[in-house]
């Protein structure tokens, strides 16, 4: 079989691939099937399932950062974790199973009482780094599938407005009618490397609505459908990694005097997210010195806010029609704030654990419970005496180490073929 290999563009490999049908040769020549070379690469113990899987993220990433998080897993070093995990683990199995092969011949009293010790100890350490996986795998989930954002605010806070001028475009209708947005409006976008989905939602109108400390806004007539839009804001923001959260200065109903106008449901709401800030909208409206004293009144009415999280915007200012080293509206600022929270969000002090996948953790999650359950078992057992059910602890450790032999594709596994199947599909 050969394999094409060519440095030319797109039409270059075209035209080489379309010529191929028309070479005079003695042996039979076809085109590879999709994932071919890779499937020959695993046979022949070139790739373990793990770097297949790195491979496909690879091929397929559309950002920096999604390419970066790729490399970093296509180590090897996975695979090579998940099967000194399963040998522990059939180590331990052998142990247990020798008892029960030799238990007529065996005098339980000469039991080693370490040995059995020793296998607890192993499995706890195992289930300790399989915590430490799974934690890397939603980390790294954000960077392959995107960092999901969502933008909750009273009504015309200036959600949309926002939206439209980070992705430079009229991604959501601009109103000051309350209830514009009725259905949550989402849009993907690359921020330095990073891929994000933000999701400009319908305005909380409620009686938690407050301008300054005072639940003074009206809440007004709320439609059904309007109802709706806000049930859906607030279940898109619960499953969110991070929430901007809009405030906007507006009249304090004192001629002459402005306060800011704030949610305090959805400020709830964001303070249980990883990662939250608060953006301060319409800062143009105030000379400079008096808003000054309208941001320290609203830190002060909420202590428990960070400073560095509170940002003063404008969505009057186009970002992309801006001077070059000119911010007038800190939109660049606030971007710029993003990305830490969306590294923060997403660093791994062990940068192999990019590569754990969503299937890997729901097979380390599978690996993790078989182990609970032999810890059950043996919990309060007298080792010395071995008085519990020794073939019921094997047959967690064999289930245990068959969860890790899916992750790599080796050793003995039933669904190994279908698992092959549906990874080099894709």
């Amino acid at each position: 079989m050969l394999e094409l290999h060519t440095h030319g563009g797109p039409a270059t490999v075209k035209a080489v691939l379309s010529a191929i049908s028309r070479c005079k040769s003695i042996s039979r020549i076809r085109y590879a099937e999709a994932g071919e070379f890779t499937r020959r690469a695993f046979q022949n113990d070139r790739l373990d399932l793990a770097q297949v899987e790195a491979l496909s993220d690879t091929l397929s990433a559309e950002t920096e950062q999604q390419r970066r998080a790729a490399v970093r897993g296509n180590s090897g070093a996975l695979g090579r974790t998940y099967e000194r995990w399963r040998q522990q683990l059939l180590e331990a199995r052998g142990e247990l199973e020798a008892l029960i092969d030799f238990s007529e011949d065996h005098d339980f009293s000469d039991t080693d009482p370490d040995l059995l010790k020793n296998v607890r100890r192993d499995v706890k350490s195992i289930r300790t780094s399989i915590g430490v996986h799974k934690e890397a795998s939603r980390r790294a989930e954000m960077v392959r599938k995107g960092i999901r954002i969502s933008m909750l605010g009273p009504p015309n806070a200036g959600k949309s407005s926002l939206l439209n001028r980070i992705v430079g475009r009229e991604a959501s209708i601009v109103s000051t009618e309350a209830g514009t947005t009725r259905d949550v409006v989402e849009v993907s976008l690359d921020i330095e490397g990073y891929l994000c989905t933000f999701a400009d939602t319908a305005g909380l109108r409620s009686s938690s609505t407050r301008i300054g400390g005072d639940t003074s806004l009206e809440e007004g007539v709320i439609g059904m459908i309007e109802q709706e839009g806000i049930r859906r804001a607030k279940a898109k923001a619960s499953e969110s990694d991070l929430i901007i959260v809009m405030a906007s200065i507006e009249p304090s109903g004192v001629q002459g005097q402005c306060r800011i106008q704030y949610d305090a449901e959805a400020l709830e709401i964001a303070t249980k997210a990883e990662q939250y800030v608060v953006a301060i909208n319409k800062t143009d409206i105030l000379p400079k010195p008096m808003f000054e004293q309208v941001l320290e009144a609203f830190k002060g009415s909420l202590p428990s806010i960070p400073s560095d999280k509170i940002i003063p915007i404008s969505c009057k200012y186009d970002l992309m029609s801006a001077p070059l080293g000119q911010d007038q509206g800190n939109i660049a600022h606030l971007i710029s704030h993003l990305a830490a929270s969306f590294k923060s969000l997403t660093t791994l002090g062990d940068e192999d654990l990019y590569g754990v996948t969503e299937r890997q953790r729901q097979l380390l999650s599978s690996c993790d419970e078989y182990l609970a359950q032999y810890m059950a078992e043996t919990e309060e057992a007298d080792m010395a005496e071995l008085d519990f059910d020794l073939v019921v602890a094997a047959e967690h450790l064999r289930a245990a180490a068959d969860c890790l032999s899916r992750l790599t594709g080796r050793g003995e596994a039933g669904d190994v073929e279908e698992v092959l199947g549906v990874v080099f599909e894709k």
